[in-house]
């Protein structure tokens, strides 16, 4: 099957329409200009930022990165440059590739959170706002806003309020929760237009060298492979629960396959990450894949797939119907 992408895989989040449903996970595509380098970004249904704090950041010190079995843990610390510089820079160049850019926004206080949303309210070329909740609460013991009910609502209210009306936010939630569904539920009825499942999943590896932990900030967050059958299970469970929700489905796509996993669970499109890394060229790769997977199963509309795996047993998606050969002209 050539690059060309067909109809086929059209999808919608929400309001949000996008030709296909493959884009970048938030902080595995840089500023854009790094995957620009080997093919063309507006092929991607959508490019997800890396996480825009109010100011500045260094993030932590090395090492912060370490790989795993089947999996990439990280501690980065959401190192950047902060949101003035990100809407004078990367914003325009983004815009300039006609990239339909989704800004993944993160913070330490729900002041923060509400100070970005106001900041990107009269910006042109946004898509729509990934709201990052995976972020330690300054005013409650550093504890994850998205490891609470009432805290995950407050951030995700404070973006809804200040941003531009109509522009879609969604909720990126943590997995390693007792109920996902709550945090789910939470964030809908604050606003969230859709949700981004999963983030990173907290983890820890020790070297046997040093016989410390491997990477400074102690634990970090697990991508990759390693991760995928708990991100499918979430994408299932939220589904199940809100079935009108757009889902975004992340962790451990690396093929067509793994992502046809995710639409079967629920989601309406999906994001690469840590398969980036190794291959820049994965995400149009992971495209023609999931579009090839699509018509050997004879599936007319990536629409039709989605939460294919929750209808009851016998249940046939809307098929096409094999091409009949060509009669031989007398």
């Amino acid at each position: 099957m050539s690059d060309r992408v067909s109809d086929r895989v059209k999808t919608a989040l929400g309001p949000l329409e996008l030709p296909n449903p493959v884009m970048t996970a938030s902080g595995c595509g840089g500023t854009g200009r790094e995957l620009a380098q080997f093919f063309d970004l507006s092929r991607l249904g959508a490019f997800v930022t890396t996480s825009v704090m109010s100011q500045a950041r260094a993030g932590r010190p090395t090492p912060r990165v370490t790989e795993t079995p089947s999996g990439l843990l990280t501690a980065m610390g959401l190192p950047g440059p902060g949101v003035e510089s990100f809407l004078e820079r990367d914003l325009p160049w983004l815009m300039e590739q006609e990239v339909r850019t989704i800004v993944s926004v993160a913070g330490n206080s729900v002041e923060e959170y509400g100070e970005l949303g106001r900041r990107l309210r009269n910006v042109p070329g946004i898509a729509a706002i990934e709201v990052n909740i995976a972020c330690p609460n300054v005013e409650d013991r550093g504890r994850m806003f998205a490891w609470h009910p009432a805290a995950a609502r407050s951030v995700v209210r404070a973006v809804r309020d200040h941003a531009r009306p109509g522009v879609p936010i969604f909720a990126k939630l943590a997995p390693d929760v007792t109920d996902i569904v709550t945090i789910a539920l939470a964030c809908v009825d604050a606003g969230a237009d859709g949700l981004t499942l999963i983030n990173t999943i907290e983890a820890m590896a020790i070297d046997p060298q040093t016989l410390r932990p491997a990477l400074t900030g102690v634990s970090g967050g697990l991508s990759g492979p390693a991760v995928r059958p708990i991100a499918v299970r979430c994408v299932y469970q939220v589904h199940s629960a809100l079935p009108t929700t757009p889902i975004i489905g992340v962790g451990g796509v690396a093929t067509g396959l793994d992502a046809l996993e995710f639409i079967l669970a629920g989601a309406s499109a999906v994001a690469v990450g840590t398969a980036a890394f190794h291959d820049p060229t994965a995400g149009p790769r992971v495209l023609r894949e999931l579009e090839e997977a699509l018509v050997a199963r004879r599936i007319g509309r990536l629409a039709d797939a989605v939460g294919l795996a929750h209808k009851p047993a016998g249940y046939v998606p809307p098929q096409v119907r094999p091409q009949e050969p060509e009669k031989e002209k007398l």
